[in-house]
């Protein structure tokens, strides 16, 4: 069995974590619980993600078939993380967007350890006071 860092969350709390919203399309109640699921994994990335934002929009403007939009928005301590994917299909574009959001977690964590585990030396113009 994997060890999971989080333990799960209950449905109550997965649903105050989520927000899912349908731009020209009505949204239905699988579509909703498809991207609740998929984007679920993100949340085992940190304890300091607070909402995660999504948005499937439907445009017709794009191509001459259909074209779903999937935007995603994590709000995280420091800097918000911002994805957007296109695709045909609205399952589609949910798994590429959480794809998407986790490589940029991902990313995020890595950058965030390589910061800790290899400070950079600072130059500092002024002199400073010896210590006796």
């Amino acid at each position: 069995m994997p060890h999971t860092k989080n333990p799960p969350l209950s449905p109550d709390e997965l649903a105050a974590k989520f927000i899912v919203r349908g731009i020209h399309l009505d949204l239905t109640d699988a579509l909703r619980a498809a991207a609740v699921d998929k984007l679920a994994r993100l949340l085992r990335h940190s304890e300091h993600i607070i909402r995660i934002r999504v948005e499937i929009e439907l445009d017709k403007t794009h191509d001459v078939g259909t074209k779903f939009i999937a935007k995603g928005h994590i709000e995280i301590s420091g800097p918000d993380l911002i994805a957007s994917v296109a695709s045909d299909d609205a399952y589609k574009s949910l798994d590429l967007l959480a794809d998407k959001l986790d490589g940029l977690l991902r990313r995020r964590h890595g950058l965030h350890k390589d910061k800790r585990n290899h400070p950079h030396a600072t130059e500092l113009d002024v002199s400073l006071p010896k210590a006796e």
